[in-house]
């Protein structure tokens, strides 16, 4: 994670959880899990304020949830006590066990870590997928270079490519669009990609 967007996150967590709380429900992203995803371990990156995390468990999956920000865990947790909420990084996502989780979620993430480090983020947000499984997987898209809002959160532009190279082969794309986000309202990519069975 982008050290200057992590610090963004742990000066006011509170901040940005009241904010995201309060956005409309995302019931586009919400649509697309009840249809690709299956029953089973799931895993939400980067949960942040927890309310896609808490809608996966109301939903009946086995859900935990894991963010790079101290804070952000912390609210999570106070908001959610129920919640499984834990700490862990992209790119490397240490301690997140690998060829697990059914499901992965992880929304408008990745656009938060230096172009350079996207590919390898990808992988491993692959690598914690079953074969079989499925991972979900947006990002806001950022035209032409990379960018900082006026709190300090980095916004990198990277080409799509890069994203679909780090999940070959195999992966099956079953989603794939350019969309605005009903909950946001920026335009964010949406990738649905189930992991090639084992032989």
């Amino acid at each position: 994670m982008d050290e200057a967007t992590l610090n963004a996150y742990e000066r006011d967590a509170a901040g940005f959880a009241k904010e995201w709380n309060e956005q409309p429900s995302p019931l586009d992203m919400y649509d697309l899990l009840s249809r690709y995803f299956h029953p089973g371990p799931t895993a939400d990156i980067g949960c942040g304020s927890g309310r896609d995390l808490a809608w996966l468990v109301s939903n009946g999956y086995d859900a935990c949830g894991f963010d790079a920000s101290p804070a952000l865990v912390r609210q999570a947790r106070s908001v959610y006590d129920e919640l499984d909420v834990r700490e862990a990084a992209l790119p490397a996502l240490e301690g997140v066990p690998r060829n697990f989780f059914e499901n992965v979620l992880c929304e408008t993430v990745i656009m938060h870590l230096d172009s350079q480090d996207v590919g390898l983020a990808v992988t491993n947000l692959f690598g914690l997928v079953r074969p079989g499984g499925t991972l979900y997987l947006s990002w806001r898209v950022t035209e032409n270079q990379s960018e900082r809002d006026n709190r300090g959160r980095l916004y990198s532009a990277f080409d799509k490519q890069c994203v679909v190279d780090a999940l070959s082969p195999d992966a099956v794309f079953l989603f794939d669009r350019e969309d605005i986000s009903a909950s946001s309202g920026k335009r964010v990519h949406r990738l649905v990609v189930r992991k090639m069975p084992a032989a």
